[in-house]
């Protein structure tokens, strides 16, 4: 079901009354010792929510000590939540009688709903029924949420864990992943702002909670497990305003899913089912996890160590061979391990051992005590060539583990960089650092963790740093590339399909992208030469078929034809394939082959792939992927990241090619892609980028548009 906007569905009022109740009433409440609802109400209890508590039950007047109400319209005031925990036939009238009322917020713990295709319609009617009425609806099939906020103590789960108060905000969609995460962070010692168990996400969405949390001064820091975006559109515009002061991690599941479809380009081939994720990540500064570690690895940096300036790391270590695995396991995540300044080795050299070495690893030796260790890492971070330090110890039997973390929390007391520790062969964090609100120092129990975590929050520090400006709209011709497309739906009928040559050629001219001078004939050799004639030799002869994408493969192209009766003999080779058509080209020498393109994600947009063309494509597979609308910063990372990139740059004699006309080129292909959205793929391969200033120009394109829709099928006079 589509995620509809924000202010369809009960402004941000609801979501108040959903994570900041005054009242709230529990139906299905129970006595039963291991019941769901026993154990929502006991937490409630337990947890010293701030508001009273109303159980409602059919056949007691008391449960657990509190007096009970037969339904909502018995209790003495409308609650702000009502938490219901009964049989899914149930909840819809339940929800009526809510609506009527006026209850704001409600949270569907019961399971049996659309996670089974008997309780599908099920869902959709409680979620009509919540929409109609303004309520806002978390869940069904959900853990419930916590709000650990000391003027809230909210705990409507049936979890055994009560989240301690803390900056970070943790959304699921899974109850089950919720229960060990809840568990997990706080052994971590991670407090938690708000604590929230989407379930099947019917009407409060991933979406909504970062809504919340963006109006949320408590929260520093958001963490999410989603297995579904929703509204992914949605999620981009708010995790670009979010993220710039309140960092997102993210584990996204589900990476092996096909969101196949047959890729009928090279593009759709490159753009996987994760692609697109991956894109949106990046252009968001979204920090994406691979597990559930990885994500409170990264927690435990964000919410205790400032972020770094840059990439470089100094590694203090009292044993060589950890100190070498955490610099390879550095360099392997992208970061650097550089040589410290001269002034620094030589610091050092004074107060370590001479056996010692000063270079970075800084290896203090085994038997060196916790003042040595400390006094080598405040003196690495005090070096203007370094941004971060990561503290590897293995405790030797002459060297107590808890006098080396003493020595590493006075260092982090005044630090202005972040400082991890590594503390190998110990289970987990050590007892004085277990405490990260008062020690501020994320510890792991091997140097790879650590890598990667300081990875994520560096690579999401330099995404701040960027100036994410949209460009402005690419002029185009509305009305004439409608016009092409009008004509391939007529010819493609409702399923869609990919345009032909001349039609494919106005749809590009249409947004200036520049083409090989050509031409589209009959399969005749007296058509073919006098085309040829007009557009000048050498030319290119290409068979037309529709079913006919990858002409080179079936040796439907014809090379180097320098006049008319080569023209004509090749005309005759390529009869067997039967064309409806010849495109008879302009052969351009003399530039290197790129790849663009475009493919459609059903929920993100089009996602836009530049690199290696021509047979490089399908060897190299060499391409940096974004997602459209582009930004500059995009623009120039998928013109300026993939290795092919270094062709632009020239050497050995080859001049540069031109990257501004690479990178407009790009430019008004992702904006085509975005602004007609019944395109479905878009591919220019080989695109030739000539030397520097001499332009480029696609040699070969492809487009394919999807089903046809009732919706409007073009956008492009919005300016993006």
């Amino acid at each position: 079901m589509p995620e509809p906007a924000l202010s369809a569905r009960g402004d941000a009022v609801g979501l108040d009354r959903l994570f900041r109740p005054r009242a709230v009433a529990v139906i299905g409440a129970s006595h039963r010792a291991g019941s769901v609802g026993g154990a929502v109400l006991h937490n409630l209890l337990r947890g010293g929510f701030q508001g009273p508590v109303y159980p409602v039950n059919r056949h007691a007047p008391f449960v657990q000590s509190v007096r009970a109400y037969p339904d909502l319209a018995s209790l003495p005031e409308v609650p702000d939540l009502a938490v219901i925990v009964v049989p899914a036939p149930e909840v819809p009238s339940l929800l009526r009688e809510g609506a009527r009322l006026g209850v704001p917020a409600v949270c569907v713990i019961s399971a049996g709903f659309g996670e089974t295709p008997a309780g599908r319609d099920l869902e959709t009617e409680i979620t009509t029924i919540a929409r109609g009425a303004a309520m806002r609806l978390l869940g069904p099939n959900c853990l419930g949420l916590q709000n650990p906020d000391p003027t809230v103590r909210l705990d409507a789960t049936f979890a055994t864990t009560f989240a301690p108060d803390g900056h970070v905000a943790f959304a699921t969609q899974s109850g089950a992943l919720g229960l060990a995460a809840l568990d997990y962070a706080q052994d971590l010692g991670i407090g938690f702002s708000l604590f929230a168990s989407l379930g099947n996400k019917a009407d409060v969405s991933g979406n909504d909670v970062l809504e919340q949390v963006a109006r949320d001064e408590r929260t520093r820091l958001v963490l999410l497990y989603l297995e579904s975006l929703g509204n992914g559109r949605r999620f981009r515009e708010i995790a670009v305003r979010l993220g710039r002061h309140k960092p997102i991690a993210l584990v996204k599941s589900g990476r092996s899913k096909a969101g196949a479809r047959a890729a009928g380009s090279h593009t759709g081939a490159l753009a996987g089912p994760d692609s697109a994720i991956s894109a949106l990540c990046r252009q968001t500064g979204v920090l994406r996890a691979d597990t559930l570690e990885e994500l409170f690895d990264v927690a435990m940096v964000l919410a205790n160590q400032p972020l770094p300036t840059g990439r470089r790391v100094a590694i203090v270590t009292n044993a060589g061979g950890p100190g070498i695995l955490a610099a390879d396991a550095l360099e392997g995540a992208g970061l650097e391990v550089p040589r410290l300044d001269p002034a620094t080795e030589r610091s050092l050299r004074a107060v370590l051992r001479e056996a010692a070495s000063v270079q970075n690893p800084v290896d203090v030796l085994a038997d060196a005590g916790a003042r040595s260790f400390g006094e080598a890492l405040r003196l690495v971070l005090a070096d203007p060539g370094i941004d971060a330090a990561l503290a590897v110890f293995v405790p030797p039997i002459t060297t107590q583990a808890q006098e080396v973390a003493a020595a590493i929390l006075e260092v982090a007391g005044g630090a202005q960089k972040p400082i991890l520790s590594c503390f190998m062969g110990t289970h987990g964090v050590p007892e004085s650092l277990r405490s990260l609100h008062a020690g501020r120092v994320p510890s792991f129990r091997f140097p790879e963790g650590a890598a990667r975590a300081l990875a994520l929050v560096t690579r999401h520090a330099e995404w701040r740093r960027t100036e994410a400006v949209v460009p402005a709209a690419t002029p185009a011709a509305p009305e004439r590339a409608q016009a092409a497309l009008r004509s391939a739906r007529r010819r493609l009928g409702a399923e869609g399909g990919w345009l032909s040559g001349e039609e494919a050629t106005e749809f590009c001219a249409a947004f200036g992208m520049a083409l090989a001078p050509a031409m589209t004939v009959a399969p005749d050799p007296d058509a073919a030469a006098a085309a040829a004639e007009a557009i000048g030799f050498p030319v290119v002869l290409k068979a037309l078929r529709g079913d006919l994408l990858h002409k080179s493969q079936a040796g439907g192209v014809e090379l180097g034809l320098a006049n008319g009766a080569a023209v004509r003999a090749a005309v005759s080779r390529l009869a067997h394939l039967g064309p409806s058509g010849l495109l008879v080209q302009r052969q351009l020498t003399g530039g290197e082959e790129w790849l663009v393109g475009a493919v459609r994600d059903p929920d993100l947009g089009p996602l836009v792939t530049v690199g290696a063309g021509g047979t490089r494509t399908e060897i190299w597979k060499d391409v940096e992927q974004r997602l459209a609308p582009l930004s500059d910063a995009d623009l120039d990372a998928l013109v300026g990241l993939p290795r092919f990139a270094r062709t632009l740059e020239g050497s050995s004699g080859r001049p540069a090619g031109d990257r501004a006309a690479l990178r407009d080129f790009v430019r008004r292909l992702a904006y085509a892609a975005d602004a007609l959205s019944e395109l479905e793929e878009i591919e220019s391969n080989p695109l030739l980028v000539f030397p520097e200033g001499l332009g480029a120009a696609a040699v070969d394109v492809r487009i394919r548009i999807g089903r046809s829709a009732a919706e409007p099928e073009a956008h492009a006079s919005r300016r993006l």
